[in-house]
């Protein structure tokens, strides 16, 4: 199963693509980050980040998507912002006709290292060695993102395992 994980934000938006079957390790087909010009106008922004998406949908198939849950922030221009871009990412999963999953950071920082306080550090290393990937130079968000797709991708595999499903 192919999986995305999106970590948005309006000046950098994490993306990351695994893929594996349930029984199988995971690897690594893309990742990156969506990096817009501070100066540039917000709307333009949020279409770079729908653009780049989509891109990445239509190039590389993903059959599920998922996204960090909101979290509550005390900078509401800074909520504001991350929510329109998560729109602007969501309008490229919806598009796609794609099933989209959300999950709190605590539960993926869970999911990954065993404690949901982790830091974005933990997590990086974390990925890095499960994919077997060098993530050091990368930005966090990339890493935040292929965070996401694992836990995903480890979910629905136990969820195959419970109900019996070895494909």
């Amino acid at each position: 199963m192919r999986v995305m994980g999106i970590d948005p934000g309006g000046a950098v938006t994490g993306y990351g693509i695994v893929d594996g079957e349930p029984q199988a390790p995971l690897h690594c087909v893309v990742c990156g980050c969506v990096a817009t010009r501070s100066g540039s106008p917000f709307e333009q922004r949020l279409k770079l980040i729908y653009e780049e998406i989509a891109g990445l949908i239509r190039c590389h198939q993903p059959q599920q998507i998922v996204f960090e849950e909101i979290f509550v922030s005390r900078n509401v221009r800074a909520a504001l912002q991350l929510g329109q871009a998560r729109g602007a990412a969501l309008i490229a999963a919806i598009q796609a006709d794609l099933p989209i999953f959300y999950y709190a950071a605590r539960e993926v920082k869970l999911a990954l290292t065993g404690y949901g306080a982790s830091g974005k550090e933990q997590v990086q290393s974390m990925v890095s060695g499960l994919l077997q990937l060098d993530l050091a130079d990368r930005p966090l968000d990339t890493s935040d993102a292929l965070a996401l797709a694992i836990c995903h991708h480890h979910r629905t595999a136990s969820s195959f395992r419970l109900q019996g499903d070895t494909r």
